[in-house]
């Protein structure tokens, strides 16, 4: 028998202690209802866990986000049936001046009211706001509804684009200086005979092509590489010589030629094409613009989110009888969030519903024939705000579904996530019932093993 070293003892702590930390955990469980209350209780379902949590709160914050998009098409259909009731109006009048049983001065007070109808449609139109957002001026989105759109190279350019007008309310027109290159942005160089496979920086951009030792083959194989790059570049081969002519203008132009290997005889070209970037002006635009060679991108007002580019040949700011072509690249719809993820969005947009854009501005009722063309002007404008209202209710009910999706992916989320990080409360109290009882048991036998070396004392006496 042994006093110095307690074994039973020493097994009764180790029993003892295993389970009172198993106890603790069981306690910390049945407390927070959740079975990971630290990464060491579950490393993997932890990470799994944030990344489910992290979804379920995104999706309630997009269900949010709908709600608004629907309160916000709510604020603007709402106005839009008070500018249909204004129209209405101002057709009835048009049909009571067309009769001629009316007098001058009668249509001259018919017209007084159309007047203010108008005056009421702009205001509607300028105030209509959700959150500061001005919905019905075109500043809730430009909706451009063609590819491209001609404008004059005189000092009378302007565009015109649905859901917003470029050219200003009192006339003024918008100003276009085309841009223009410093020097001739080609240059021809001569292919070498050489063959295998070729390498040729152009722009910083590397073109392969494979040579076979022929130059005037080797050129065309070079000039369909090139071509086929899309660098804004355009190469042609004439023999062996390959003449290349960058399409750009301004200060983007850019035309740069390294050979990697020796299938050039001309081995860097380098030319100097920075020009004058296009530039814009207007009252309603201002300066919010960014231009670069032939684009001009708008970064604020009305316009924000509008490019336009200029895709004819380099002209003259003066040349007055020709065209340029803009294309519209972009517009400024109005982009919701609607999911959890980067990119998960819904674009919207709202036309411009003011009285120049519906057509009603100029409404002229003085005589029969007038208010007879006052009828079928009102009434396509009509027509307009009534599909404009009905894309709004579009929108709207799409949302609806959008957030009964967005309800069921989160509720089938969250149960997922329940499944990993929540504790099972009657397993848990099995489990704590059972510790509990070993843990009254090891008190017990750790006591018990404290009394055996007693037993020495029996030798001794």
């Amino acid at each position: 028998m042994r006093i110095n070293t307690n074994i039973a003892a020493l097994n009764s702590y180790n029993q003892l202690k295993n389970t009172q930390s198993n106890l603790s955990k069981s306690l910390e469980r049945l407390s927070s209802g959740k079975r990971i209350n630290g990464a060491a209780d579950d490393a993997a379902g932890l990470a799994i866990s944030e990344k489910m949590k992290g979804q379920i709160n995104g999706l309630n914050q997009a269900q949010r986000n709908a709600q608004d998009g629907i309160s916000m098409m709510q604020t603007a259909e709402g106005a839009l049936k008070e500018t249909h009731s204004i129209l209405q109006r101002m057709r009835e009048l048009s049909v009571q001046a067309a009769n001629d049983t009316n007098t001058a001065a009668d249509r001259a007070e018919i017209q007084k009211e159309i007047d203010q109808l108008v005056e009421e449609i702009d205001r509607i139109g300028n105030t209509t706001e959700f959150n500061t957002k001005e919905l019905l001026n075109g500043g809730a989105g430009l909706e451009v509804n063609f590819d491209s759109e001609t404008v004059n190279g005189a000092t009378s350019d302007w565009i015109s684009v649905t859901g917003g007008n470029a050219k200003t309310s009192t006339g003024t027109d918008l100003n276009i200086t085309e841009a223009t290159a410093a020097s001739a942005a080609s240059t021809t160089i001569t292919v070498a005979a050489t063959a295998g496979t070729q390498t040729v920086s152009i722009n910083g951009t590397s073109i392969q092509y494979t040579a076979t030792g022929t130059a005037s083959t080797d050129a065309s194989a070079l000039a369909t590489a090139v071509n086929a790059a899309d660098l804004g570049i355009t190469a042609a081969a004439s023999g062996a010589d390959l003449t290349l002519t960058t399409d750009s203008v301004g200060s983007a132009s850019e035309l740069s030629i390294t050979a990697a290997t020796n299938d050039l005889t001309a081995a860097a070209v380098n030319l100097d094409t920075t020009g004058a970037d296009a530039s814009i002006t207007s009252a309603d635009l201002g300066t919010d613009y960014v231009a670069s060679g032939n684009t001009i991108e708008f970064t604020g007002g009305n316009y924000e989110g509008l490019t336009l580019k200029l895709n004819s040949s380099v002209m003259s700011s003066t040349a007055a009888s020709n065209d340029a072509q803009f294309d519209i690249d972009a517009n400024n719809t109005v982009s919701m969030q609607i999911g959890a993820n980067k990119g998960q969005t819904m674009s919207v947009s709202v036309n411009d519903m003011r009285a120049e854009a519906l057509g009603v501005n100029a409404i002229d009722v003085s005589n029969a024939t007038n208010a007879n063309e006052a009828i079928s002007t009102i009434s396509d404008a009509i027509a307009e705000v009534s599909s404009e209202r009905s894309k709004l209710g579009a929108y709207q009910n799409r949302l609806e579904h959008t957030i009964n999706n967005l309800n069921t992916a989160q509720e089938n989320l969250t149960a997922a996530e329940s499944r990993i990080s929540d504790v099972d409360m009657a397993r848990e109290m099995m489990s704590f019932t059972k510790n509990q009882i070993l843990s009254q048991a090891g008190t017990a036998m750790l006591a018990q093993a404290n009394q055996l070396p007693q037993g020495v004392l029996q030798l001794l006496g």
